[in-house]
């Protein structure tokens, strides 16, 4: 990828709309978000509760779909695929890291990382390869073959997000990752996602409640009643600073506050 196109638009969201429920007593969730992702930003999407935050993950991510407005994903419009379409596109284009892991517990921790690749057509060396550079950067060799119930919820987490790297995804998604974990297993954790995403540029989508976790990102959205409130830009500011500030805005919005980094 040359330098004109590195900081290219990698997500569009439009207008969007989401509602759930018939007309008359319909719930609005989404209430017009425009929102534009560059290729290699680590973003956070934080709000207090009901204010749409897993929503807008869910259907930026494909996982639901819009009642109104356009997502573009590298200016592919996933909001009029057909299923059968969406299907692919996410499993070639996307990848996700969930709270609580999502591992198979009859397959290695290897096995488990390798997943997304049985169905593409990349040979067992290339595919030996790119496990090998992922293991190396989330630290993982050495419980390659071990089982999920023979790790810790750090190491899953690794795992997990070993597996949503593994086919290089355009957009990663992430929904409350350390939400299950200790704080040390929490640090290390957005230390190796923050590394991912520079390393290689891997544009990242987190959903947090945590201020912490969000001082990782090098932007942070805030939602208030299915809205865009407000955006911080880390910058060049040091990471302790940044979490100042988050807290800050959180303090306005309401919701979960932690008191130091």
């Amino acid at each position: 990828m040359n330098a004109s196109n590195e900081r290219e638009t990698v997500l569009h969201a439009h207008n969007v709309h989401k509602s759930y429920g018939s007309k008359g007593g319909a719930q609005q969730v989404l209430r017009g978000i425009d929102l534009r992702v560059l290729r290699k930003e680590f973003v956070g999407i934080m709000g207090p509760s009901g204010s749409g935050k897993t929503t807008l993950l869910n259907v930026l991510a494909t996982i639901d779909r819009t009642t109104d407005g356009t997502i573009l994903i590298e200016d592919e419009d996933i909001s009029t695929m057909s299923n059968t379409a969406l299907s692919a596109f996410r499993r070639n284009k996307l990848g996700f890291i969930f709270q609580d892991y999502n591992l198979l517990d009859t397959l290695t921790v290897k096995e488990n990382i390798l997943l997304p690749l049985s169905l593409s057509k990349i040979s067992k060396q290339q595919a030996e390869n790119e496990f090998i550079a992922i293991a190396d950067v989330l630290g993982i060799q050495e419980i390659s073959q071990k089982y999920p119930f023979e790790i810790s919820g750090g190491q899953k987490q690794r795992t997990a997000a070993g597996r949503a790297l593994i086919h290089q995804p355009s957009i990663i998604f992430a929904d409350e990752p350390t939400g299950a974990l200790d704080s040390k297993s929490a640090s290390s954790l957005l230390s190796v996602m923050e590394e991912v995403n520079r390393k290689r540029k891997v544009t990242i989508i987190m959903v947090t409640h945590d201020p912490v976790a969000s001082s990782y990102c090098n932007r942070v959205v805030f939602l208030k009643d299915g809205k865009i409130y407000s955006e911080l830009y880390r910058g060049e500011k040091s990471r302790q600073s940044f979490f100042k500030e988050i807290i800050d805005v959180q303090a306005v919005l309401g919701g979960d506050h932690i008191d130091s980094i």
